[in-house]
């Protein structure tokens, strides 16, 4: 079984950049919204990806870290794409797909970790939650009480951040597991702090973490 974590931050918060510090062969990027990562170094990538293409990486698993980024445009765009039809059906649609995509990345092998990264929404009380298309993935099943780890992502005038656990909020991770509640906003030092915790292998073979 695979780690799924939640990265959730506004646009310009830094999702993608936490990315800059992975080398090419140790993560693939399932790109949705098809738009250029925000630092020189390339990473493999599969560009505009939908749901075809990210059920088959995560099925391959060739690699052990993962990065589903803008995952809240796989709802977005479908409906879009179905916004002429009317009726309850195109959401139950919306979510099941979703839910079926969270299932593979948690049926990925033992040291893999999926990173799923998503805007944020807020709920009635203001309460941080991710942003999703109808009421159905909120109501019945509530994203982030899939998974075991959700990092939010933030600036401000010291640099960029995620915060790791937040009593109040969204933000949760094991008792231990990062060395503050806020650390540099490096998905490269988080993947590591992840494997050492539960004594998962490096992203290479031969690598020390």
């Amino acid at each position: 079984m695979g780690v799924v974590a939640l990265i959730l931050g506004h646009s310009g918060a830094g999702k993608s950049t936490s990315l800059r510090n992975f080398e090419p062969d140790e993560v693939a990027v399932l790109n949705v919204a098809g738009k250029r990562m925000p630092f020189r170094r390339k990473l493999p990538s599969i560009e505009h990806a939908g749901y075809p293409e990210i059920l088959d990486a995560l099925g391959r698993n060739t690699r052990r870290a993962y990065v589903i980024d803008d995952a809240n445009y796989l709802m977005q765009f479908a409906n879009f794409a179905k916004a002429r039809e009317k009726g309850y059906d195109k959401f139950v649609g919306f979510a099941l797909d979703f839910e079926t995509m969270l299932r593979r990345a948690a049926m990925t092998d033992d040291d893999t970790i999926v990173y799923i990264m998503m805007h944020p929404d807020y709920d009635e009380s203001g309460r941080m939650k991710p942003k999703t298309v109808g009421k159905m993935l909120d109501n019945q099943l509530t994203i982030e009480g899939l998974v075991p780890i959700v990092l939010v992502a933030y600036g401000d005038e010291s640099g960029y951040h995620f915060q790791t656990n937040d009593p109040m909020g969204v933000a949760k991770s094991p008792d231990g597991m990062f060395e503050g509640a806020v650390v540099p906003n490096d998905l490269k030092a988080v993947d590591s702090a992840i494997r050492e915790f539960w004594g998962m292998k490096p992203t290479l073979d031969g690598d020390a973490e």
